[in-house]
């Protein structure tokens, strides 16, 4: 009888020596930039350590696959689902917990645009637990290659299934997607056309090489300068507008962003993603950005910020201000476009009713928490869900203006949309309260 009680003792005695060393691991899913990855991006693990996923801006998942297959979910493994995270959402994240059960191998990945070239896992979305060491058979870095391989498999796939469909918005191919972030439903892109074409303006003739969109702008230029359109950012009256809110321009065409009152900015984003700075399809930030040009209430001088049009493909503009309360100036409608095609699913008046809709103050940003626990064994191939998210490639260099002004009446110059609480590719570990010497004296009293 005393042994017997001697044993439960000291099981417990383990049990809370198990409790005081798990650590909680914090995994951040995207960021306020609109990165896809998950940071840190693998880790190694005890068995009762927590691995917390905290969903940042976008749309993404933390789904469990397996190194055979890294884009695919595991039959029966975790999947925190979909969790829509607005721009304007600066805390309160939603989260998703998984309890590590036996030092195994766990391998995520992000189901948003599955089986599409918009895949976030082909883009190299990938995190793991307990993965093997750099050159052995399992390593992260192997993991993630494959799932970059698949990526690069599916946009060669989608290209040569775009070319052979044809181009324009009024084809049957042409369907629906999601937008990058958020649950909306928008048209896909249309297939741009690969046009050689000689130009004749007064005496000049060159030949030029652009992509044509269905509706798109004759590319021959008005002239040899081309002309300058003025575009007011802003008003004394506080207006969070662009005005005009779209115009057609050629190429060599001058777009002039005239800076009012407030603090505003002319950032290009992409008709999928209207209130994030566009990125290429590596993930690297290449939207041209006017940046903040704080203006005063009694300003009579106005700073100017120019942008030369190369072609005719569409460019889109939002603001990338928010007020002091955190509601986002493009959530409110404040976006532009160039040569967005009005007669098209992808108009102008369907981009500023995506931003109102992804990034709108009275939207809801549904946090909430789940979580789940189990062993990472296991292997095979499920079925990819979600769509693809396409971007429109703006076009265009710019230069700065000239103009100055004084502070500006927004007190919030500057502010990002959301922390990403990235750290150092190593994640933040928090222990439990018991102390290892108090453990020692609690285990001692029950023996």
């Amino acid at each position: 009888m005393f042994f017997s009680t001697t044993v439960a003792r000291l099981s417990l005695g383990l049990a809370l020596a198990s409790a005081a060393t798990a650590k909680v691991y914090d995994i951040q899913v995207g960021n306020a930039n609109g990165d896809l990855e998950y940071s840190p991006e693998a880790i190694f693990a005890d068995v009762g350590d927590q691995v917390v996923f905290h969903f940042h801006q976008k749309n993404h998942t933390a789904t469990q696959s397996s190194f055979a297959a890294p884009c695919s979910p595991l039959a029966g493994g975790f999947n925190s689902g979909f969790m829509p995270v607005a721009a304007n959402v600066t805390e309160d994240f939603p989260t998703f917990t998984v309890t590590v059960q036996d030092t195994k191998p766990l391998w995520f990945h992000c189901e948003q645009a599955a089986n599409t070239a918009a895949s976030h896992c082909g883009k190299g979305m990938v995190f793991a637990v307990n993965c093997g060491p750099d050159g052995s058979a399992n390593s992260f870095t192997s993991f993630k290659q494959s799932a970059l391989k698949i990526g690069a498999q599916l946009a060669a796939a989608a290209a040569q299934s775009s070319s052979a469909a044809g181009d324009g918005y009024g084809s049957s191919d042409s369907g629906s997607t999601t937008a990058e972030y958020g649950t909306a439903t928008i048209p896909a892109e249309p297939s741009a056309t690969l046009v050689t074409q000689t130009v004749t303006v007064a005496t000049s003739s060159w030949v030029t090489v652009y992509s044509s969109y269905p509706g798109s702008p004759d590319p021959t230029p008005s002239s040899l300068g081309g002309d300058v359109i003025k575009v007011i950012v802003g008003g004394s009256d506080g207006s969070l507008t662009y005005n005009p809110q779209r115009v057609t321009a050629k190429p060599r065409d001058i777009i002039s962003f005239e800076f009012h009152q407030k603090n505003h900015t002319a950032t290009q984003s992409a008709f999928a993603a209207p209130c994030v700075r566009q990125k290429d399809a590596s993930g690297n930030v290449v939207g041209l950005d006017s940046g903040f040009m704080p203006v005063a209430a009694d300003a009579t001088s106005f700073p100017v910020w120019n942008v030369t049009v190369n072609d005719t493909t569409p460019i889109w503009f939002y603001c990338r201000q928010h007020t002091p309360a955190g509601a986002s100036h493009c959530g409110a409608g404040m976006v532009f476009a160039v040569n967005s095609v009005e007669d098209s699913p992808r108009s102008f008046a369907a981009f500023k009713a995506l931003a109102l809709q992804l990034n709108g103050t009275s939207q809801d940003s549904g946090s909430g928490s789940g979580s789940g626990s189990g062993s990472g064994s296991g292997s095979g191939y499920g079925s990819g869900s979600g769509s693809g998210s396409g971007s429109d490639s703006g076009s265009g260099s710019s230069g700065s203006g000239s103009g100055s002004s004084d502070s500006g009446s927004n007190s919030t110059n500057g502010k990002s949309s959301g922390a990403s609480g990235n750290g150092a590719g190593v994640s933040r570990t928090t222990s439990a309260a018991l102390s290892l010497g108090a453990l020692v004296a609690a285990v001692a009293v029950l023996l």
